[in-house]
């Protein structure tokens, strides 16, 4: 669980209150920018952002996430206004969307952000960052026609945002507020980049205002071309008196509670206000650098006491907004005492202060949100999307433009349904896993239906049972599957009565829920049976073996039904080879090649070296048991081999060595294969000769193991000759988890037809 970080920690109250100033400053153009762009009064944003910091951070559960007037929702509350007719009767909508929020958070509405796509979260970040890149230009160069906050691509004054940053480039700039824009963003950049600056406790934004009210003033005293006037600076509404100060509050038209236009401006409103907060959160806890977990529903009940607040007092409906949290993030907040503190600053500054806020220069916070922009938009983004591949891709950039091109709403609309689309169109592609089996008497086509299967997937699943081959062997596998479609299952149903027999295909079921009314079938032998290793050759085995590692390198490992084998061969055994192999932990014969219960012997002696005893088993296992095939697998940093080959090579015993009275056995059996250790100088060998040394040597033991056995074994010899068993010997590659079959010429030649065969059926199984 992620840890959680108390706003009453005293190692970082600091922080976080240096954080809420930073965000203070962000927010207080923003507020009366959105508001402006609503069609509002410019104290109702203030009043929102006042509430989104006091009222909704104190209930929210978030650490990060800041909460004001968002730009997402001007077209609807300017639209909304103008169809309620007043202010006051969108105070009343507001409010009622306030309950309605309370009561989506109440009834876990918060649950539905864990079906949001990471492409769809992740290109919402960008496009913030690129809308901020090109929403501040203007402003950074003193082109402040259109109001901050304002996010949307077709403006209030009907140009758009490429045509506002066409005027910038015809020279409709104000030089001064060019130069404080321009030096604040160099000013920024500089500081991001010198360690010893960044990580110092002043935050660089409050510099940067405190840098462009300074100049400012120097700049007051020169020509309009100079002087910082009143339209490039934070507008705040002064207030003569207390008096008129609470004036400015605005309460909601009770009178209009009868209109049925206040509750669908109230959906409207709790619906959209709701699906950008969930967006945003999410979006915020990945930038979160502790990656903690907001809680959602808890989110949603915060935000509607906030929205009931603001339509008490006249204030713009509230949600999470990513761009003042993003900034709340960079600036290193570590609790949501930040965003309380931005809301308490706010306040002050409405009620206390307004003349100081308003020598502020718009230029210069412009820059700040711009340099916010790039840190949003970051190239590593987009090539990190890029490389996750088209299904993430895709959804990311069209959210990206989307929401560039339209607005936050929109855009957001658009890249959920594309991201819809994609998954839909992969359900209906891949909607079950065909695997075809490879048995000695048939091959069976095992189809593992998905997790979901919805009548969607219908007419896959029908081209799928049709394309099955006259006389072939189907199982239909359903293990995984949590729900399955009545049209689907009707289908399986008539296919296995009806279609199945008149063409001569078994049909097996294995998996399907008791209330689908088909019970498990299985109609084929999945383990080595009598009948099965009566027709096999050893050649078959070998390949068998071959195959069944090659799935093992490549993680395509059988998911067996192991309960099942086990109770097939309870009544008896029938395997199809023996192995004699090291008892290294790290190689299991049954797991390197792929096998189920059943299908071999394994005798494990260290070193893969034999005795009377294990050449006993060796025996019993061909003269009796009927095995086609014994492999002797030795496998590469062996540490018997290793052992062995140090003391050979110091002529010491193993007893003496290690206190193991009987291992002294083994060393004597790997020894002929090393005749010509003592003449060299292994201490002069690097790890790595060694390392080629000691597998030369366990190889060659191989080798000598496999010729010992068939000299010192009539019955095993006997049905060599007979041309009914192979003794092969083999190596395993711990490092690749390969094996290579020794003196096997036909081996290259082999693995190609294998690998092509692997390429066409990935999922070849032995019995």
């Amino acid at each position: 669980m992620p840890q959680q970080t108390s706003m009453f920690c005293t190692s970082n109250v600091f922080r976080d209150l240096i954080s809420g100033l930073v965000v203070f400053l962000v927010a207080l153009p923003l507020c009366l920018g959105i508001a402006l762009a609503s069609g509002a009064d410019l104290f109702s944003g203030l009043i929102s952002g006042v509430v989104g910091g006091l009222v909704v951070a104190a209930i929210s559960g978030s650490h990060t996430s800041v909460s004001g007037p968002a730009a997402g929702l001007t077209a609807i509350v300017a639209s909304q206004i103008a169809v309620l007719g007043s202010f006051e009767a969108f105070l009343l909508a507001v409010l009622f969307a306030g309950l309605i929020q309370i009561g989506f958070g109440i009834a876990r509405g918060g649950a539905l952000s864990a079906f949001f796509p990471s492409s769809v979260i992740k290109g919402l970040l960008v496009a913030i960052g690129v809308i901020l890149i090109m929403k501040q230009i203007p402003h950074v160069f003193g082109h402040d026609i259109d109001p901050e906050g304002e996010m949307s691509f077709i403006q209030p004054d009907h140009e758009n945002t490429f045509s506002e940053l066409a005027s910038v480039v015809a020279g409709n700039i104000h030089l001064g507020a060019a130069v404080i824009g321009l030096l604040s963003i160099a000013f920024l950049l500089v500081w991001d980049r010198v360690a010893v600056l960044k990580k110092s406790l002043v935050p660089a934004p409050l510099l940067v205002v405190l840098l462009g009210v300074g100049i400012s003033i120097g700049f007051s005293s020169m020509n309009e071309n100079w002087a910082i006037g009143t339209s490039h600076l934070v507008q705040i509404p002064v207030a003569s008196s207390f008096t008129e100060f609470v004036g400015f509050l605005r309460l909601p038209d009770f009178s209009q509670v009868v209109n049925p236009a206040i509750y669908l401006a109230a959906i409207t409103i709790a619906v959209v206000a709701s699906l950008e907060t969930l967006l945003n959160l999410e979006a915020v806890d990945k930038l979160d650098p502790a990656k903690r977990n907001s809680p959602a529903s808890r989110e949603l009940i915060a935000q509607g006491c906030g929205n009931m607040v603001c339509g008490m007092i006249g204030g713009l409906p509230v949600t999470s907004v990513i761009v003042r949290s993003s900034v709340n993030v960079g600036a290193g907040a570590k609790s949501k005492l930040s965003a309380i503190f931005h809301g308490a600053l706010l306040l002050l500054s409405v009620a206390i202060l307004p003349q100081i806020m308003n020598m502020i220069p718009l230029s210069a916070l412009a820059a700040i949100l711009l340099v916010t922009g790039f840190k949003l938009a970051s190239p590593k983004l987009f090539k990190q999307m890029w490389n996750e591949g088209r299904y993430q891709f895709l959804p990311f950039i069209i959210t990206v433009v989307a929401i560039v091109m339209t607005d936050l709403l929109v855009g957001i609309l658009i890249g959920l349904g594309v991201s819809v689309l994609f998954i839909l169109s992969s359900n209906l592609r891949r909607p079950i896993r065909r695997i075809l089996e490879t048995h000695a008497a048939c091959d069976l086509m095992r189809i593992e239906l998905a997790n979901q299967v919805s009548f969607l997937n219908r007419a896959a699943i029908d081209r799928v049972l049709n394309e099955a081959n006259q006389g072939s062997q189907l199982l239909i596998d359903a293990t995984e599957s949590d729900y399955i479609d009545p049209d689907v299952l009707s289908l399986i149903r008539n296919f296995k009565d009806e279609v199945a027999p008149a063409r001569d295909i078994c049909v097996s079921l294995k998996g399907f829920k008791p209330r689908y009314q088909l019970q498990d079938e299985i109609h084929f032998a999945d383990y080595s049976s009598r009948e099965l290793q009566d027709q096999m050759t050893a050649d078959q085995v070998c390949d068998i073996l071959r195959v069944g590692n090659r799935r093992f390198v490549e993680g395509n490992r059988l998911n067996r039904d192991l309960g099942r084998q086990v109770n097939a061969t309870a009544a008896g055994q029938n395997p199809l080879a023996a192995v004699l192999s090291c008892i290294d932990s790290r190689v299991p014969a049954e797991l390197v090649f792929d096998l189920g219960v059943g299908d071999i012997f394994s005798v494990r002696v260290a070193g893969n070296v034999f005795g009377t005893k294990s050449l006993g088993s060796l025996e019993y296992a061909i003269g009796v048991a009927g095995v086609k095939l014994l492999v002797v697998l030795g496998h590469t940093r062996c540490g018997a081999v290793t052992s062995s080959v140090k003391l050979v090579f110091e002529g010491n015993d193993a007893m003496s060595a290690t206190g193991c009275q009987h291992l002294q056995a083994i060393v004597d059996e790997i020894a002929p294969s090393m005749p010509d250790v003592r003449s060299r100088d292994l201490s002069k060998m690097t790890a790595e000769e060694l390392e080629i040394f000691v597998d030369g040597v366990a190889k060659q033991s191989v080798q000598r193991t496999t010729d010992q056995i068939l000299s010192r074994s009539d019955v095993i010899r006997k049905a060599v000759d007979a041309g009914r068993v192979r003794v092969v010997g083999a190596m395993y590659d711990v490092k690749s988890g390969q094996i290579k079959f020794l003196g096997d010429e036909d081996q290259l030649s082999r693995d190609q037809s294998g690998l092509q065969a692997t390429a066409k059926y990935p999922h070849q199984i032995v019995p």
